[in-house]
C-alpha cells in the first residue's frame, strides 16, 4: 500500500528531525549563559527526548519502518552544521530552532490527520503524535520569548522587559487550556 510506505517515510523524517531538535537544543544550552533560557532549553530537551520515544511508538504501532528521505537527511545535516558553526548569530540559531519546531508540529499534525483519514488502525498508530504535537507547539511559544530576549540583546544591546516571560507563560497556559478543551 503506497499510503503506508509514504506514511512510514514521513514518520522516519519526523523522527530524524526530532533528533536534530535534541542536538540543536544541547548546542544552544552549551552556548548560552542566561540561566532562564538554559532552564527553558532543559525543559524542552527533556520533553523532546520523551517525544522521540512517542515517535518511535508510532513507528512500532504502524508496523512499517522506513528510512528518512535523502533530501531530509541532507536538510538535517545542513541544520546540524549551521547550529554547530559560527556563521549564525545566537538569535539566528534560536530562530532556526523555532522553525524546526514549526516543521515538526505541522508534520505531526498532518500525519495524525492522515491516520484519521485512512483507517481506525492508522489513527490509533498515529495517536502518540498528539503529545509530540502539543509539546512542540508549546515549545514554539517558549521560543518566541527566547527570540525576544536574544534578539533584543543582540540588536539593541539592552535587556528586554522581564514582563515578557510572564506573557509567554500566559500564552502557554492559554494554549494548554485550548488544547485540553478540544481534547475533551
Amino acid at each position: 500500500m503506497t499510503d503506508m510506505t509514504t506514511l512510514a517515510t514521513k514518520l522516519a523524517d519526523l523522527k530524524l528531525f526530532q533528533t536534530v531538535l535534541i542536538d540543536s537544543e544541547q548546542k544552544l544550552m552549551a552556548a548560552t549563559s542566561d540561566r532562564t533560557i538554559r532552564e527553558r532549553l532543559e525543559g524542552m530537551l527533556k520533553s523532546d527526548r520523551e517525544n522521540l520515544g512517542n515517535i518511535e511508538e508510532a513507528v512500532t504501532k504502524l508496523g512499517s519502518a522506513a528510512a528518512p528521505r535523502d533530501i531530509t537527511q541532507k536538510h538535517a545535516e545542513a541544520v546540524i552544521k549551521m547550529m554547530a558553526g559560527s556563521e549564525l548569530s545566537p538569535y539566528d540559531k534560536f530562530f532556526q530552532l523555532e522553525l524546526l519546531k514549526h516543521q515538526q508540529v505541522m508534520t505531526g499534525l498532518v500525519l495524525h490527520k492522515v491516520g484519521q483519514t485512512l483507517s481506525d488502525t492508522l489513527q490509533d498508530a498515529m495517536e502518540p503524535l498528539n503529545k509530540v504535537n502539543f509539546e512542540n507547539r508549546a515549545h514554539q511559544e517558549v521560543l518566541k520569548g527566547v527570540l525576544y530576549f536574544v534578539g533584543t540583546r543582540e540588536i539593541a544591546g539592552q535587556e528586554p522587559d522581564m514582563g515578557l516571560w510572564a506573557s509567554v507563560e500566559q500564552g502557554i497556559a492559554a494554549l494548554k487550556g485550548a488544547i485540553g478543551s478540544a481534547a475533551s
